[in-house]
């Protein structure tokens, strides 16, 4: 689930898997794993996209729908 709402956020904003690696200080090889579904993201990480995106962890983890 984290990974089809960070491609959706990230279209929807239009930012680009570089643009959003630079931000968060990974590669952009990282984003397109976390994208794709190949890995999960640290809790760090999550906090981080979270807070980029200025939604929640809960809204990132299929959670909650807000």
């Amino acid at each position: 689930m984290f990974g089809e709402r960070l491609k959706e956020l990230r279209k929807e904003n239009n930012i680009t898997q570089q643009q959003l690696s630079d931000s968060l200080g990974c590669s952009q090889s990282m984003i397109a794993r976390w994208e794709s579904g190949e890995c999960e993201p640290t809790e760090s990480v999550i906090k981080k996209v979270a807070e980029y995106f200025s939604v929640s962890a809960d809204y990132l983890l299929g959670i909650s729908e807000v």
